[in-house]
């Protein structure tokens, strides 16, 4: 493979929006549902990176959605049309991760009853996805390393030299700058998967995917049901310490268990309603944000825009906020009542 050339061509026109309004698009059959300005940012990053043939390590939490990013980097690529090969290192025992990598040839060991090509060959001119990369022993990172620098490789019990052109994107969950102080991982294929990284924040970071992914994942198991304005508050507020894979598993379990049209929040798991009791603590949470909103109003001279922008949020996710909290210009109407419990 060598030295990747970084030479730019045009990305496919189209697949990003701006504004205020979420974004939906298929990167080989995963459905991405993008309405914050972060995301936005992330996938314009990716598209422009998309064009070159350098290494990409994608990092993150587990769930945030690496392989989602991955699969846009191939789509938005001059790969696009050629194959996507994706292999999860970590779900491999370390006896079969070589040969699944590299292939093999008929009775090269036991049970070898016929040739097989490898990962690395059934991607050749497409991308080869690296999925837990920090998972890979240290005997298959050295050889991983080698057909990586652009040496051809054999077959298992194989005669004949293989060479691939092969666009790597790897991801992990894991630190692997640890994991090459601690020696769990070589360094020299660490720098090599490092030509450029890709961080997907997690989805506590991103509050303004959450309510658009929730009505997605609801949307595919019950299309009738919806989320009320409480419940999309409730959920923004959670942690989501397992990211998008938790959030999908809920909307899966509501979906369900669900007898309603609407879901509300106490509905939702007790842990998620992050409920502070303003009677046993003196503070209230909600009321905290609301003064931040009226302040920021204020000091944009009530342009919703430019608030939104000071509080580093959607205009759409201010507008929600200002309809909850009964704002009308920069400080609550007094007659409204509204109160978030």
């Amino acid at each position: 493979m060598g030295t990747p050339k970084l030479t730019l061509v045009p990305a496919p026109a189209d697949l990003l929006t701006a504004g205020d309004e979420t974004d939906s698009h298929q990167f080989l059959g995963l459905r991405a549902v993008i309405a914050s300005s972060c995301m936005r940012r992330l996938l314009q990053f990716v598209q422009r990176i998309a064009a070159c043939n350098a290494a990409v390590l994608v990092t993150g939490e587990s769930g945030s959605g690496k392989e989602l990013i991955a699969r846009a980097l191939h789509e938005f690529s001059p790969r696009r049309s050629q194959p996507w090969v994706d292999i999860n290192c970590a779900a491999l025992p370390d006896h079969l991760l070589e040969s699944e990598l590299f292939g093999f040839e008929r009775g090269a060991f036991s049970g070898a009853d016929s040739q097989k090509p490898g990962m690395f060959e059934l991607a050749h001119q497409g991308t080869l996805f690296l999925d837990e990369i920090g998972e890979l022993n240290l005997k298959s990172q050295s050889k991983l390393l080698r057909v990586l620098d652009g040496w051809p490789y054999y077959r298992l019990g194989g005669t004949r030299k293989m060479t691939v052109d092969v666009r790597i994107v790897a991801a992990t969950n894991t630190d692997l700058e640890e994991a090459v102080r601690q020696g769990r991982f070589r360094a020299d294929l660490f720098h090599r998967l490092n030509q450029v990284r890709v961080e997907v924040p997690p989805l506590r970071e991103r509050p303004d995917d959450i309510a658009p992914l929730a009505a997605l994942f609801l949307e595919e198991q019950n299309p009738q049901l919806r989320l009320s304005e409480d419940a999309q508050e409730c959920l923004e507020s959670y942690s989501w310490p397992g990211n998008v894979r938790e959030l999908r598993s809920l909307m899966v379990r509501l979906a369900i268990t669900a007898n309603v049209a609407e879901i509300r929040r106490e509905d939702l798991p007790s842990t998620m309603q992050g409920q502070i009791k303003e009677a046993e603590t003196g503070f209230s949470l909600h009321r905290a944000e609301q003064e931040m909103i009226c302040q920021a109003l204020e000091q944009a001279e009530g342009r919703r825009k430019r608030a939104a922008e000071l509080l580093g949020i959607s205009r759409r996710t201010l507008i929600r906020r200002l309809k909850v909290y009964g704002i009308n210009g920069s400080r609550p109407v007094a007659s409204s009542g509204t109160h978030m419990n």
